[in-house]
């Protein structure tokens, strides 16, 4: 018999609000009585952007800008219907995108 097991992936701009939703899901999942294995911190995704500070006069000026993407993955092994009924209820904040795998 295969092992049922729900993958969570959830990434965001900041890392607090990452922290704060991964907080919540292992709390209402441990609440059910499922295992949680998690979370595991993924590499942050950093994109860096070079924008030139003035289009005509000086070309060697340029402004550099950053943009990091927080990523936390969680295991939660043998869910019941009381689990996946409690993490749908589960109000996470805005700015978080969720990734769930059954």
């Amino acid at each position: 018999m295969a092992r049922e097991k729900i993958r969570i992936r959830i990434q965001s701009y900041d890392h607090e609000l990452v922290d704060a939703a991964v907080r919540k899901i292992v709390d209402t999942a441990r609440a059910t009585r499922a295992k949680v294995a998690g979370p595991i911190p993924l590499p942050t995704k950093r994109r860096l952007y070079t924008v030139l500070r003035s289009p005509h006069v000086d070309k060697r000026s340029m402004e550099h800008f950053e943009r990091k993407i927080h990523r936390r993955l969680i295991d939660i092994r043998e869910p019941t219907s009381e689990t996946i009924n409690a993490l749908m209820e589960v109000e996470l904040p805005t700015g978080i995108d969720i990734e769930i795998k059954l």
